[in-house]
């Protein structure tokens, strides 16, 4: 592939966007092969969890402006929704069963702090920098940002960094929630695969199901409801055998 780079740290993938010329910015291109290489990961039946990095010096500068020019043009509903598929670079990602990680080595502006956003933990380097950027340059927020963003970090330091325009570095992230942990450059990504590495002690079934049910919880009714979700997870484990081999 020209635009996504693949290595395998045993059960971990690390999954590498590879376009320095524009900071890693998500073409179409790019985002087909982001979702081919989910594809193919999701279906070898050996990833057990993937960490989403960049290419030095930038996790992602998002979405490619010819992208957004377009959107501004286009007349028709399908016109937009042909436009916005350049959100499925990150969309793909969000949908993903397999635990993932976002590495964030640098900026991830716009659309690229949507897909640092969509991945179940961020792991910064100190000279990372999470950028809205949208208001910035004159454009709402777009993907799902503003919702993404909330449920991570809350209202007010949500509305610090997309009204006020306050971007973030690792440290700051880390403070925010917005990060689980921040290290120097040239740790960030042996940090990353071993926090990984702590998936790959557990059947991929059983961790595509324990994501969807942290997914769900926000949004069950009550307590009880919650508890009954987990209950029947639960016993569909137990049905599978693990835990009296674990045990």
């Amino acid at each position: 592939m020209d635009h996504v780079r693949v290595e395998h740290h045993e059960a971990v993938a690390v999954v590498t966007l590879v376009d320095v010329e524009r900071r890693n910015a998500m073409t179409a291109p790019m985002v087909d092969e982001i979702v081919a290489t989910f594809d193919a990961l999701e279906g070898d039946g050996t990833t057990a969890a993937v960490v989403v990095t960049g290419e030095p010096p930038a996790f992602c500068s998002g979405a490619d402006v010819s992208s957004l020019g377009a959107l501004a043009r286009a007349e028709t509903e399908t016109e937009r929704r042909s436009v916005t598929s350049i959100y499925e670079g990150f969309l793909r990602v969000l949908r993903s069963p397999l635990p993932t990680i976002a590495a964030v080595n640098g900026p991830a502006v716009g659309a690229g702090m949507n897909l640092a956003l969509a991945c179940d933990v961020r792991v910064a380097s100190d000279d990372a920098r999470f950028d809205p950027r949208f208001v910035k340059i004159g454009l709402h927020p777009g993907g799902g940002h503003t919702w993404l963003l909330e449920r991570v970090v809350g209202p007010q330091t949500a509305a610090a960094m997309v009204l006020f325009g306050v971007p973030v570095d690792g440290r700051r992230a880390v403070e925010l929630g917005l990060a689980w942990s921040s290290h120097p450059p040239a740790e960030l990504l042996p940090a990353s695969i071993g926090l990984a590495q702590g998936a790959t002690r557990a059947p991929v079934e059983l961790l595509g199901r324990v994501k969807a049910t942290l997914r769900s919880m926000p949004f069950q009714p009550d307590f009880e409801t919650a508890v009954a979700t987990e209950v029947a997870a639960q016993a569909w484990s137990l049905g599978q055998g693990w835990f009296g081999a674990a045990r």
